[in-house]
Protein backbone atom coordinates (compact mmCIF):
# COMPACT_ATOMS: atom_id res chain seq x y z
CA UNK A 1 0.00 0.00 0.00
CA UNK A 2 1.02 3.61 -1.35
CA UNK A 3 0.73 7.31 0.86
CA UNK A 4 -0.72 9.84 -1.68
CA UNK A 5 3.14 10.60 -2.31
CA UNK A 6 3.79 7.37 -3.68
CA UNK A 7 5.89 6.30 -0.64
CA UNK A 8 5.37 2.26 1.10
CA UNK A 9 3.03 2.69 4.00
CA UNK A 10 4.18 -0.49 6.83
CA UNK A 11 1.23 -2.60 6.68
CA UNK A 12 1.37 -6.33 8.55
CA UNK A 13 4.25 -7.72 6.21
CA UNK A 14 6.20 -4.84 7.45
CA UNK A 15 6.45 -4.33 11.36
CA UNK A 16 6.80 -0.85 12.45
CA UNK A 17 9.37 -0.85 15.73
CA UNK A 18 9.22 1.02 18.50
CA UNK A 19 12.10 3.27 19.24
CA UNK A 20 11.39 4.32 22.61
CA UNK A 21 13.56 3.16 26.15
CA UNK A 22 13.30 -0.73 27.09
CA UNK A 23 12.82 -1.62 30.52
CA UNK A 24 14.61 -4.84 32.35
CA UNK A 25 13.26 -5.27 36.02
CA UNK A 26 14.40 -6.77 38.80
CA UNK A 27 12.05 -7.17 41.11
CA UNK A 28 12.44 -8.09 45.21
CA UNK A 29 16.27 -8.84 45.37
CA UNK A 30 16.42 -9.86 49.68
CA UNK A 31 19.82 -9.14 51.90
CA UNK A 32 20.29 -8.49 55.58
CA UNK A 33 21.86 -5.12 56.33
CA UNK A 34 22.65 -3.12 59.16
CA UNK A 35 21.24 0.35 57.92
CA UNK A 36 19.17 2.31 59.81
CA UNK A 37 18.67 5.42 62.31
CA UNK A 38 18.56 3.94 64.81
CA UNK A 39 21.42 2.02 67.44
CA UNK A 40 19.35 -1.20 67.32
CA UNK A 41 18.99 -0.84 63.43
CA UNK A 42 22.52 -0.87 63.06
CA UNK A 43 23.60 -3.43 65.48
CA UNK A 44 20.99 -5.90 65.37
CA UNK A 45 20.37 -5.25 61.06
CA UNK A 46 17.34 -6.58 59.65
CA UNK A 47 15.91 -7.44 55.49
CA UNK A 48 15.69 -5.07 53.21
CA UNK A 49 13.86 -5.91 49.55
CA UNK A 50 15.17 -4.04 46.64
CA UNK A 51 13.89 -3.52 42.73
CA UNK A 52 15.56 -2.40 40.30
CA UNK A 53 14.56 -0.51 36.59
CA UNK A 54 17.12 -0.60 34.22
CA UNK A 55 16.16 1.52 31.16
CA UNK A 56 18.51 0.01 28.28
CA UNK A 57 17.91 -0.19 24.43
CA UNK A 58 17.82 -3.81 23.87
CA UNK A 59 17.44 -3.97 20.38
CA UNK A 60 21.69 -4.09 19.86
CA UNK A 61 21.31 -7.56 22.46
CA UNK A 62 18.24 -9.05 20.83
CA UNK A 63 19.41 -8.84 17.03
CA UNK A 64 22.78 -10.13 17.85
CA UNK A 65 21.97 -12.62 20.74
CA UNK A 66 24.76 -11.44 22.86
CA UNK A 67 24.55 -11.03 26.62
CA UNK A 68 27.62 -8.86 25.77
CA UNK A 69 25.36 -6.20 24.39
CA UNK A 70 23.30 -5.89 27.57
CA UNK A 71 23.26 -6.47 31.23
CA UNK A 72 24.14 -9.35 33.19
CA UNK A 73 20.93 -10.14 35.51
CA UNK A 74 22.85 -12.00 38.08
CA UNK A 75 25.71 -9.20 38.05
CA UNK A 76 23.42 -6.80 38.41
CA UNK A 77 22.04 -8.69 41.72
CA UNK A 78 25.59 -9.50 43.09
CA UNK A 79 25.58 -5.43 42.55
CA UNK A 80 22.66 -4.47 44.94
CA UNK A 81 23.27 -7.22 46.93
CA UNK A 82 27.17 -5.44 47.72
CA UNK A 83 25.21 -2.00 48.79
CA UNK A 84 23.05 -3.95 51.05
CA UNK A 85 25.66 -5.90 53.09
CA UNK A 86 28.16 -3.07 52.88
CA UNK A 87 28.83 -0.38 54.68
CA UNK A 88 26.01 0.91 56.54
CA UNK A 89 24.32 3.95 56.21
CA UNK A 90 21.62 5.59 58.15
CA UNK A 91 19.15 6.47 55.27
CA UNK A 92 17.43 4.05 52.79
CA UNK A 93 17.62 7.54 50.54
CA UNK A 94 21.22 7.30 51.20
CA UNK A 95 21.08 3.60 49.85
CA UNK A 96 18.90 3.75 47.10
CA UNK A 97 21.17 6.71 45.92
CA UNK A 98 24.46 4.22 46.38
CA UNK A 99 22.67 1.50 44.26
CA UNK A 100 22.06 3.77 41.74
CA UNK A 101 25.05 4.99 41.26
CA UNK A 102 26.83 1.91 41.08
CA UNK A 103 24.67 0.63 38.69
CA UNK A 104 25.22 3.40 36.43
CA UNK A 105 28.96 3.24 37.09
CA UNK A 106 28.98 -0.20 36.21
CA UNK A 107 26.57 -1.31 33.56
CA UNK A 108 27.22 1.52 30.63
CA UNK A 109 24.72 0.45 28.41
CA UNK A 110 22.16 1.73 31.56
CA UNK A 111 20.99 5.23 30.46
CA UNK A 112 18.98 4.99 33.54
CA UNK A 113 17.87 3.42 36.54
CA UNK A 114 15.28 3.20 38.78
CA UNK A 115 15.56 1.88 42.33
CA UNK A 116 13.05 0.83 44.78
CA UNK A 117 14.33 0.06 48.32
CA UNK A 118 11.81 -1.00 51.05
CA UNK A 119 12.27 -2.07 54.86
CA UNK A 120 9.53 -4.46 55.46
CA UNK A 121 10.42 -4.84 59.03
CA UNK A 122 11.24 -0.22 60.01
CA UNK A 123 11.08 0.22 63.62
CA UNK A 124 7.95 2.09 63.49
CA UNK A 125 4.78 1.44 66.40
CA UNK A 126 2.42 1.08 63.31
CA UNK A 127 1.03 -2.00 61.14
CA UNK A 128 2.45 -1.59 57.47
CA UNK A 129 3.44 -3.71 54.73
CA UNK A 130 6.90 -1.97 54.27
CA UNK A 131 8.47 1.61 54.21
CA UNK A 132 9.88 2.48 50.87
CA UNK A 133 11.65 4.74 48.91
CA UNK A 134 12.17 4.60 45.06
CA UNK A 135 14.02 6.94 42.88
CA UNK A 136 15.16 7.46 38.98
CA UNK A 137 18.98 8.37 37.79
CA UNK A 138 19.75 8.96 34.49
CA UNK A 139 23.02 9.08 32.85
CA UNK A 140 24.29 12.74 32.44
Amino acid sequence: MQNPHGKALAGADRPVLHQGVDIIRIAGIKSFGHHGALPEEKRLGQRFTVSVDLEIDTRPAAAADDLKLTVNYAEVIRTVEGQLTGKPVYLIETLAQQIAARILGTFPVTKAVTVEVSKPFAPVAAEFDAISVKIRRERV
